[in-house]
């Protein structure tokens, strides 16, 4: 549980060198995501930096966890930035709350007595699980997509084919996306690791003036990100001062890129931004456009190396070329399910071994796979999904609250925002008090931007909400 630190892949790859399932934690998550999440996978030991420590604090009693390693900021850094660094971030910018966690371990000192013994290779199969990645899949409560040893290698595999002849010797890769979302997981920690290529990791994108700078200072050739941080970039006075000469490779997914972002990327920078598409489920990459394309092209690309796609009707029937329906991928890198969850894992992979990905597609005379439209509710924000049914459900324990209704509605900067639609229990109910409850509740990209009042809201004659005639009014 911990942003983009050196601390990151030295746990990672320790953890799944010595046969562990890796459990990647949020580090914004709030006390109800981080209790619900260690409870479902059952985690027995958690890294974890300071900075976030007094969340877990909260609900350790509550989970499964029994051990508990804490890392400072600065700790992988030389002495004595490393000193510094740490005093800084806990006594001058006071950015560690108060916890108290008596059996927690520092991880400097683990690493040193772990160094004291030798490796005692553990057997692992491609059937067993290296990641349970958590995520929304087609319905509200997050889950944990079992990808194993297999998926991830058939990943790492297909997408190093793909790239390969676009590589050079020295890649410096910047990584802005947190690493414990599935695409900087594959594409940057994994892949790029695995090519030889430098990672620069960026603890916080949001800071883009200081995000710039730090990029400034390093020849990068590669980055990789969703269309909220290009778009960020290229409206920064500072970027276009920066030395980008050895840029070559831009890689955009998680979100669909807008044209006007890509236009404008490859304007200043003079390099395409390429689109891949991929969800958790996928481990992710399923689709990719070849990365000698002069232009962006506006669709999702070509499947990678054994990946079938196809586009089906709701029956599951495949449809004939350029019509509407969901696109279906088969593949090495299909999870093998999601984690106690066989009912879920039922309606998301068919029997012929097709995962319904819940988007709507249409594919051209060449090939090229274009979304345009979602089957499922789910709302994405800035590349996180984010799952209606949660938001509802959190809202359902507000007192004042009678039932709600939660949708996403387009937005210049993040792709989408979550919308909710409330109707009062209390008529004394405000948006205030709506916004501090889902704060209290709700990691930051979950809470509503926006909020109405209704009387009623729109149902089935079986009483289901028909949050798709919310979107459709705009209202």
């Amino acid at each position: 549980m911990m942003p983009n630190l050196l601390q990151y892949p030295i746990c990672l790859y320790g953890a799944l060198r010595a046969g562990y399932t890796v459990v990647n934690c949020n580090p914004l998550y709030t006390e109800r995501e981080l209790e619900h999440q260690l409870k479902d996978s059952g985690a027995e030991t958690i890294v974890i930096v300071e900075n976030f420590a007094s969340v877990l604090d909260k609900v350790i009693a509550r989970t499964p966890v029994k051990h508990v390693l804490v890392t400072q900021l600065g700790d992988m850094l030389d002495f004595p930035k490393r000193m510094i660094v740490n005093i800084v971030v806990k006594h001058v910018k006071k950015m560690v709350p108060p916890w108290n966690l008596p059996n927690a371990i520092e991880l400097r000192d683990a690493l040193i007595e772990g160094g004291r013994f030798p490796l005692q290779p553990v057997e692992v199969g491609h059937e067993d699980i290296a990641f349970l990645q958590y995520t929304g899949g087609t319905t509200g409560v997050s889950k944990g997509a079992m990808l194993t040893h297999r998926n991830i290698i058939a990943n790492l595999q297909q997408a190093h084919a793909w790239i390969k002849a676009s590589l050079r010797d020295d890649e410096l890769i910047v990584t802005a996306l947190p690493l414990y979302h599935i695409f900087a997981l594959t594409a940057n920690c994994l892949t790029f690791f695995k090519i030889g290529a430098t990672n620069l990791l960026i603890t916080n994108p949001r800071d883009i003036p200081g995000f710039i700078k730090e990029i400034g200072k390093y020849p990068f050739s590669t980055i990789t990100g969703v269309n909220t941080l290009f778009n960020a970039m290229i409206n920064s006075p500072d970027f276009a001062r920066i030395d980008l000469s050895k840029l070559h490779l831009t890689l955009g997914g998680g979100m669909a890129v807008q044209r006007a972002v890509a236009e404008r990327w490859k304007q200043i920078t003079g390099v395409t931004l390429i689109e891949a598409y991929g969800l958790t489920e996928t481990s992710p990459a399923a689709t990719m456009n070849p990365l000698d394309m002069p232009e962006y092209n506006g669709c999702i690309g070509l499947p990678i190396s054994s990946t079938e796609v196809t586009i089906r009707d709701d029956d599951g029937k495949d449809l004939p070329l350029g019509e509407r329906g969901e696109l279906c991928i088969r593949g090495p890198q299909v999870m093998k399910g999601y984690w106690n969850r066989p009912e879920e894992t039922a309606k998301s992979i068919m029997p012929d071994g097709f995962l319904r990905t819940g988007d709507v597609a249409v594919m051209d005379k060449n090939g090229y796979f274009k979304i345009v439209d979602r089957k499922k509710d789910m709302i994405l924000v800035s590349g996180f999904n984010v799952y209606p049914n949660e938001i509802e459900d959190v809202l359902a324990m507000h007192p004042g609250v009678l039932e709600s209704a939660a949708i996403g509605v387009p937005d210049d900067k993040t792709g989408e925002v979550v919308k909710i639609f409330v109707v009062k229990k209390d008529p004394n109910l405000t948006e205030a008090s709506i916004l501090e409850y889902c704060r209290a509740n709700l990691t930051g990209y979950k809470v509503p931007r926006q909020i109405a009042f209704r009387t009623e809201l729109p149902k089935t004659n079986v009483g289901k909400i028909l949050r798709r005639e919310l979107r459709d009014k705009k209202a």
